[in-house]
């Protein structure tokens, strides 16, 4: 009797490692800029409200106006340039199921002795699919100053390549009633009548043809509700669904804590750039990078994943995923 339960004792210890490791797989590679980057995405490219390289995708507003006058510090006072609007590639997102998954980069961070902010660290065991828990990474990511494809600096992104942001460390992240702090509006969203207009733009983005509704900011479109601003979502259609929220929740949570900003496609307030705590869904489309890039093409957000996402969940790299967002810039060419 002894042997026997040594061997089950032996066959359950072999079994639960191989658990754990299923469970914590990461997977991905580095994104190549030349051929995982649907270039065709960054168009219309317009001069004013004037397309002058057209695009396949929609447009939001641009200015009237070609020309515009800009407020500089003296001694010079004023400087005229170019109304430019493009879609540029901006931000590499990662969301995954494994904390310090790095999958843009194809590798995993070894963060096991580093002392933790907030947040958890271990992945979740919810494989229900009526919801799941993901963490997110935010990469800047100055590619088109990179391959110096503009030559104004007001008119793309100067930083250097950065990992601008980790939910692994962020508290609010995975506890839904202490990112309250963040959203409190979302306590006015929790009813159904709410929620049914959320139909309407999943409905209307569901052709990549039209541009999301921005006055129904607490909607995700097709992917869900914009509340809780955390890596909890209790609807999970399908992982790249699931994945593709998380990735516009994590935007949306950004734009809420001023750390990313917006340019304007308006005449005169074209000249700056401001933070908006709502985010202007309209200004975003987003194209897989990882585990299997879509360089094909780029979708608004809110759009139905339905269209796309066939043949690139690849269940055996797990929900490990990587998005490229295409964002909206107007700005005065000097």
């Amino acid at each position: 009797m002894r042997h026997i339960k040594l061997a089950w004792l032996s066959l359950l210890m072999g079994l639960i490692p191989a658990q754990a490791n299923a469970q914590a797989a990461c997977t991905g590679t580095f994104v190549n800029p030349m051929t995982d980057i649907c270039w065709s995405c960054i168009f219309p490219m317009t001069i004013g409200s004037v397309p002058i390289i057209p695009g396949s995708l929609p447009d939001t507003r641009n200015p009237v106006s070609p020309i515009s006058f800009c407020p500089k510090p003296p001694p010079i006072f004023m400087q005229i340039g170019l109304n430019i609007g493009y879609w540029e590639p901006d931000t590499l997102v990662d969301v995954t199921r494994v904390p310090y998954c790095m999958v843009n980069m194809g590798m995993k961070l070894d963060m096991s002795n580093s002392p933790q902010i907030g947040g958890r660290v271990t992945s979740r065991d919810n494989d229900a699919s009526d919801g799941a828990f993901y963490h997110g990474h935010w990469y800047k990511y100055p590619v088109i100053y990179w391959l110096q494809i503009m030559q104004s600096a007001a008119c793309m992104a100067t930083d250097n390549f950065d990992i601008a942001y980790l939910t692994e460390i962020d508290p609010l992240w995975d506890d839904d009633e202490l990112s309250f702090i963040l959203n409190p509006e979302a306590i006015l969203f929790g009813n159904l009548v709410s929620q049914l207009a959320c139909a309407t733009e999943a409905v209307a983005t569901s052709t990549n043809s039209i541009l999301p509704f921005d006055f129904l900011f607490w909607c995700m479109g097709s992917q869900g509700s914009a509340y809780p601003l955390t890596g909890t979502t209790n609807y999970r259609d399908t992982p790249i669904q699931a994945g593709t929220l998380i990735l516009e929740r994590l935007n949306y949570k950004l734009h809420r804590q001023g750390i990313v900003w917006e340019s304007h496609g308006e005449d005169g307030a074209i000249c700056y750039q401001t933070p908006m705590p709502l985010m202007p869904k309209s200004r975003y489309r987003y194209q897989m990078t990882n585990t299997i890039p879509d360089a094909l093409w780029a979708h608004p957000y809110t759009t139905t994943t339905v269209i796309w996402e066939s043949g690139h969940d690849n269940p055996v790299s797990g929900d490990n995923f990587g998005f490229i967002n295409f964002k909206k810039r107007n700005c005065v060419f000097l």
